[in-house]
């Protein structure tokens, strides 16, 4: 016990073994290095065995990665690979909007009635669950990196389908696929964003993924325009994406792999590598970051050894603690909020407040372009206000805009039935895509040990595309049984306020921590974070009234 003290107040270095039992220091270690507790270390050390695997980088001949080699600062390179990965992001969007419009005008050219096309727009879910459920064995064979280029195959392969079907044999299996792909990238970008970025660009690095995610959405809608009075024109529609995912195969190409996943490969050389034009080692906590990384993961690696791993979510607490919160992040939060009814039947709901197909989808450029703005504030905000922090704020919007929409059917006037439409969709998507839309995803991306990580995205990639499904397949039979259009944002707003009081008690906060730190912050059981949460909200409330806004998000 007073080793274990004296290492958390880190009064110990790595290399200082105190003259006791050795199984008793065993013991302290192991817990020490799976908490995630950093030690003081002697920075001439780290400096020295940095100089060494530069040595070594030279002796063996390995240059940089393509792209690495054009950027001389790591910020700019992590931006980069950050940008370029997350256009699977991009695809994800795109999707979502092309078959929006695409929708108005499958049925009367395939001569398919309404049930066949809600398999249509409903199956590319169920075919993610799919892509979801290969993301750790995909990632863990191949890496990150090629995770995702198999994932582009795949869309390529799937969108060439389904702009070539001529029945619906042919574009359902095209949907399918193109959905297995979206849910192999869904999991594996997050992941491969976070293994590589620093601590201070992590949250909004990760977020890049959801913004290019609501720029695909706002590209789908633009495109879907451009398409609209084309012979063909939904053919057109979902066949563009092909140039997306062809940059995307060969984009990936010139970048490197994660850097965690390389050292848990035994590449520690590789790893030091990447990690040498991703993050640098100019300041110190990068280096020790670096060798206290290679540190827990060759332990986890070792812990791992002979078993069977993904039981760990349910007999050790700290996994599932982290894997109970992120599946009510990402299932309740994010999906469930209605998002994808929305944005799927975009165009749908437009024409059910009165308009033409064709100004149907000219109107949902508005929700597009509105998406896309309003998740750029994210990038910044989610590493500056926090990821807890951030969400429980945007919350009550979100459930005012599912209200307002709502609402928004019960007006017999076209005009004002539009107009509160309209607004109730932007207030929902505004507050929406700045919290519940990009924080699953970086929460999931950092909460889990590494050698969980995979197993822990391919959850959260599981969670997002069964809410999906669920909300996307059934959601005219469920708006039909409902009686009233509108009374299925009733239904979401609900699920949204009970999430919201699960997070408010039960989620930590994880900005401005490693992934290492962050293991420690889940081995506090669940009631010591629901008394530390409950206490910071009463304090959050008492500066709310008395309009301290400089301490409610700690912006100094």
């Amino acid at each position: 016990m007073e080793l274990q003290q004296a290492a958390e107040t880190n009064e110990i270095t790595l290399h200082e073994q105190p003259t006791q039992d050795k199984a008793e220091f065993d013991e302290a270690e192991a817990h020490i290095i799976d908490a995630g507790v950093y030690f003081e270390a002697d920075d001439a050390k780290f400096k020295e065995e940095l100089e060494q695997l530069e040595r070594e980088m030279m002796q063996s001949g390995k240059k940089p990665y393509f792209a690495a080699r054009f950027f001389k600062e790591p910020r700019k390179f992590i931006w980069f690979l950050a940008s370029l990965a997350s256009i699977g992001g991009f695809l994800f969007g795109v999707d979502q909007s092309l078959i929006s419009g695409a929708s108005l005008y499958i049925p009367s050219d395939l001569h398919i009635d309404s049930s066949r096309m809600s398999m249509i727009v409903g199956f590319t879910p169920l075919g993610a669950i799919f892509g979801a459920l290969i993301i750790m064995p995909t990632n863990d064979l191949f890496g990150r990196k090629y995770a995702i280029i198999i994932a582009s195959i795949l869309f390529t392969v799937g969108a060439i389908l389904e702009a070539d079907a001529h029945s619906f044999g042919v574009l359902l299996p095209g949907r399918m696929i193109l959905g297995s792909a979206l849910g192999l990238l869904s999991g594996t970008v997050p992941a491969y964003i976070a293994e590589n970025c620093a601590v201070r660009w992590r949250g909004g690095l990760v977020s890049l993924y959801q913004c290019m995610v609501a720029f695909g959405v706002m590209c789908g809608y633009i495109i879907a325009a451009i398409f609209d009075s084309v012979s063909g024109n939904w053919r057109w529609m979902l066949g563009s994406s092909l140039l997306f995912s062809t940059i995307l195969f060969f984009g990936m190409f010139t970048l490197p792999e994660s850097t965690r996943w390389l050292m848990r490969k035994g590449r520690k050389l590789d790893s030091f590598l990447v990690w040498k034009y991703a993050r640098g080692f100019d300041t110190y906590e990068e280096r020790k970051e670096f060798f206290v990384m290679e540190r827990v993961v060759l332990y986890e690696l070792e812990q791992a050894r002979n078993r069977l791993i993904i039981l760990d979510f349910l007999r050790r607490p700290r996994c599932l603690r982290a894997l109970i919160v992120a599946v009510i992040y990402q299932l309740g939060g994010q999906q469930m909020s209605g998002v994808n009814s929305i944005e799927y039947y975009q165009a749908s709901l437009m024409e059910e407040t009165g308009l033409t197909a064709q100004k149907a989808v000219y109107s949902s450029l508005i929700g597009g372009g509105v998406m896309f703005l309003s998740t750029i504030p994210a990038i910044y905000l989610m590493d500056r206000l926090g990821r807890r922090s951030l969400t429980l704020t945007l919350i009550p919007g979100v459930c005012i805009g599912l209200f307002i929409t709502g609402f928004s059917f019960q007006a017999k006037a076209l005009g004002v039935r539009l107009g509160i439409y309209l607004w109730g969709m932007i207030t929902y998507t505004i507050f929406w895509s700045s919290g519940l839309g990009p924080g699953p995803w970086v929460f999931a991306s950092e909460v889990y040990p590494t050698y969980l990580r995979s197993y822990g995205v391919s959850l959260a990639a599981l969670c997002d595309w069964t809410g999906t499904f669920i909300t996307t397949y059934p959601f005219k039979q469920m708006s039909d049984a409902m009686t009233s259009t509108g009374v299925f944002a009733g239904f979401y707003c609900g699920i949204v306020i009970l999430v919201g009081i699960l997070l408010l008690l039960f989620m930590p906060e994880t900005k401005n921590l490693t992934l290492e730190e962050i293991n420690e912050v889940f081995e506090r059981p669940s009631m010591e974070t629901m008394k530390i949460n409950w206490r910071n909200t009463k304090e959050t409330l008492h500066q709310l009234i008395h309009f301290q806004f400089d301490q409610v998000w700690k912006l100094s």
